[in-house]
Parts: C-alpha cells; sequence; structure tokens
C-alpha cells in the first residue's frame, strides 16, 4: 500500500483510512512486536497523559477477545477470568509467544494494568508458583486485585512501583514478563536494567512490545492523539 502523505492521519489524504488498521497503528509507521528499546522517548509534554492512558475507557468484550486472539492467545488461558479483566487488556503482543511458563516458577509482570498476564502467568505457574504484578496506576491495581480475588487466586499479588525502579527483591524471579509498556518508559535503559537485577541468574525475559522503523517527527511525539491510537 502507497503511504498516505500526512503522518497524524487528521488531513485529508489519510483521515478516510485512520480507522483501517484494527491495532490504530498508521500504514507509514510500521510496527512489530519487538524489543521497543528503540522507540522515542516521549517529551515531558506527554508524560502526564500516559500516566492517564491506563484508566480510560474499556472496549467491547468480543473486540479484546478479537485483539487478544490476533496475538496469540490461546482462548483457554482466559477462562476463568473475570470479564472486566479481560476488557481491560491493553497489549501490543504477547509475552508468552516466546516461552511457556512451568509450574512452580517465579514471574514479575512489569506493567501489569488490570492484570490480564498476571492471572494468565499464575494459572500457568499454578500454586506451586508465584506472580507479582508491578503498575504505577492505582486504579490498575485496584482492578488487578480485584479480579484476583474474583478468580480466588491466591499465588499472584500486585505491587504499586515503577518499572525503572521495581519493588522486587535482587534474583526472585524465573521470568520477567511485560506487554505494551516499555515503549512508554521514558528511561527504557534503566527498566532493562532492573528487569535484569530481579531476574535469577540464567532467568527469562519475554517482552511483547512494539517499535517504530524509522525516525519520528517532533512534533508527532508531542501529539498525545498518536501514542493513544
Amino acid at each position: 500500500m502507497r503511504p498516505p502523505r500526512c503522518f497524524s492521519g487528521m488531513g485529508t489524504a489519510c483521515a478516510h483510512r485512520k480507522r483501517d488498521y484494527p491495532n490504530g497503528g498508521r500504514p507509514d509507521y510500521p510496527s512489530k512486536q519487538a524489543s521497543a528499546r528503540t522507540a522515542p522517548r516521549p517529551t515531558s509534554a506527554i508524560k502526564s497523559p500516559h500516566r492517564q492512558l491506563r484508566t480510560r475507557g474499556e472496549r467491547h468484550d468480543s473486540d479484546t477477545r478479537d485483539a487478544s486472539r490476533l496475538l496469540g492467545y490461546d482462548d483457554a488461558w482466559l477462562e476463568g477470568l473475570p470479564e472486566a479483566t479481560i476488557a481491560s487488556f491493553a497489549g501490543t503482543g504477547n509475552p508468552f509467544s516466546l516461552g511457556g511458563l512451568r509450574p512452580g516458577e517465579r514471574v514479575v509482570d512489569v506493567g501489569s494494568g488490570g492484570g490480564i498476564d498476571s492471572l494468565i502467568a499464575a494459572k500457568m505457574v499454578g500454586p506451586t508458583g508465584s506472580v507479582i504484578g508491578v503498575d504505577m496506576t492505582p486504579a490498575m491495581l485496584h482492578k488487578a486485585r480485584t479480579s484476583a480475588a474474583a478468580a480466588g487466586m491466591s499465588n499472584v499479588e500486585f505491587r504499586a512501583g515503577f518499572g525503572e525502579s521495581l519493588p522486587v527483591e535482587d534474583g526472585w524471579a524465573d521470568v520477567v514478563i511485560s506487554n505494551g509498556v516499555l515503549n512508554l518508559m521514558p528511561d527504557k535503559d534503566a527498566a532493562v536494567r532492573e528487569m535484569a537485577r530481579v531476574l535469577k541468574p540464567g532467568g527469562r525475559l519475554q517482552i511483547g512490545d512494539i517499535l517504530v522503523q524509522k525516525a519520528v517527527p517532533q512534533d508527532a511525539t508531542e501529539d498525545i492523539a498518536l501514542w493513544t491510537g
């Protein structure tokens, strides 16, 4: 497809194409599941709005399930999870596609949001395993904790914190997962160092995220509409 002339999707050249892409992406800025270390750093003008993104309205449940299937999520993983948790899914990739979790393992979910990946991980590791979800947003922490209680899961907990300073002890985790969060962090190097710190020697890092494949103009980095889809 020939890319439209405008980047924002607000001009006449591509306004009619803006909703053609279910993931909200722009055709002239293709994305793929990958480490987000090369994604542009948000400017100070949009750091505050990013903190508000996780509390915005939820999608219809069927839309969310369709999106999860496109990313390779198995329907069986969602069985037994509260509908509110499923509706809060906002991932950009599938960290479990990089490898399944084994019974008894310890897992840290960085940027756990409404808790869907944490709860899936808790199902995978079973009662002998443990999962810690970390999120900076009180509303999301409340939702995740409520969902865990509703699902009857006692092997998962949710802690307030930032990806750049995880509230987890050194060498605790067998696996660190993250989904669509690293690309939003201003200091990605610090976040990756924290992930490495909490991992055991030989531990696994499984990230589902996005990156852009060419430089983003400065005016685009300051337009919050482009970051929210």
